[in-house]
């Protein structure tokens, strides 16, 4: 509109050259010819980013927000200043990055007390045309909006063999269960607070070479290690009164399924009583499993 500059209606592609030309008037007002070009950064390598949530989604109240990148990310400070949470009600939390087993990296962002239900959640993620290190660039910008839902929290403490739903305050479940038997390492339900990831009405689980392919129902995942709630009407005689399990929880059919039916994303599932701690080793949502000075440490700012 000045007539002095030009502003582009989109992003730049990489490794491009772009050349123009037009007229200039000078000051002795005879018109002159003018041209020129340039060349756009040509990166070494693009880095994708993926998101755990969809857009619009409601989420439980532990959630997290995960930004999955496929390759590593040498400048992670100029990463994390170019993703922006804004949340309604504000919410105090923080960026940390965590180890990631595929060769990429993953940043997490979680509040530093559970959600309050109903709030809403936006993540600006200016990724396109920023330098992450090492000849690495961004592949295009993200958005994602989603909002918190009810309040819901599983409290399972080991040694009662029970379970509590607890919603919005006010316990909607207290039912026998029982947890991993505890014997060795493998088969003890980790002690921390998990958070639901997935539900599957019906499930092939494994867990060689104790069993393979084995049918089960109504099955919530709470942590990658191979923890799940689900029926078992194979020990329903020792729920409620001793923990027998290879570490998940165990629940009758019909309670199985009334927990299934109310679980969602990104609820917490606060385990006690056990002799294992979640960590790092059991899969890749035990954030909650970090107190809240070590979380601030994990970030790059």
């Amino acid at each position: 509109a000045d007539r002095r500059s030009f502003t582009v209606a989109e992003p730049l592609g990489y490794g491009a050259t772009y050349r123009w030309s037009g007229t200039a008037v000078g000051s002795d007002g005879r018109p002159a010819p003018v041209e020129g070009s340039f060349d756009t950064v040509d990166p070494d390598r693009i880095v994708a980013a993926t998101l755990d949530i969809a857009d619009g989604q409601e989420v439980g109240i532990a959630a997290p927000i995960v930004v999955r990148f496929d390759g590593p990310i040498a400048d992670r400070a100029a990463v994390e200043k170019a993703l922006a949470v804004t949340t309604d009600p504000p919410t105090i939390g923080s960026w940390a990055w965590l180890p990631d087993g595929d060769g990429g990296a993953q940043a997490h962002w979680r509040p530093q007390q559970y959600w309050v239900p109903g709030t809403a959640v936006h993540l600006d993620a200016r990724l396109y045309g920023l330098g992450f290190g090492d000849g690495a660039y961004g592949a295009e910008d993200l958005t994602l909006d989603f909002t918190i839902g009810r309040s819901q929290v599983v409290v399972a403490d080991a040694t009662s063999h029970r379970m509590q739903v607890v919603r919005d305050g006010a316990t909607i479940m207290d039912i026998p269960v029982s947890y991993g038997q505890g014997n060795e390492a493998r088969n003890v339900t980790r002690s921390g607070i998990h958070v639901v990831t997935e539900k599957h009405a019906d499930f092939l689980m494994s867990n060689p070479p104790y069993y393979e392919n084995v049918r089960e129902r109504w099955a919530v995942r709470i942590s990658n290690n191979g923890e799940f709630i689900h029926a078992n009407p194979a020990t329903l005689g020792q729920q409620g009164a001793t923990n027998v399990t290879n570490g998940c929880i165990n629940l009758s059919l019909g309670d199985a399924q009334a927990y299934f039916e109310t679980a969602m994303y990104g609820d917490p599932v606060e385990v006690s009583g056990t002799s294992i701690e979640l960590s790092a080793a059991d899969g890749d949502l035990y954030d909650w499993a970090i107190d809240w000075p070590t979380w601030q440490s994990m970030s790059a700012l």
